[in-house]
């Protein structure tokens, strides 16, 4: 079950922010679908030095909580 403030991954990427599956967010809040689709999930997402680079809304089905044999890495943004 996901939980406000969780650090989750995307299993998706989100082209139009430069994001790929696999990067962490942390989930800052859940959103009604309009028409009662997917409930989606507002991402906060951070560079590697802590500052926010996009927020974004996502459907829920978008993340994942992260897993115990997950491992971290790093990549270059502007290499999209």
């Amino acid at each position: 079950m996901l939980e406000l403030y969780q650090e989750v991954t995307l299993t998706r990427d989100v082209p139009e922010e430069q994001l790929k599956a696999g990067d962490i967010a942390v989930l800052v809040d859940f959103v009604p679908h309009p028409n009662g689709g997917d409930q989606g999930c507002i991402l906060e997402v951070f560079n590697a030095v802590g500052e926010t680079i996009a927020v974004v809304t996502v459907p829920i089905s978008a993340v994942q909580a992260l897993q115990s044999d997950q491992v971290l890495s790093a990549r270059s943004r502007s290499r999209y």
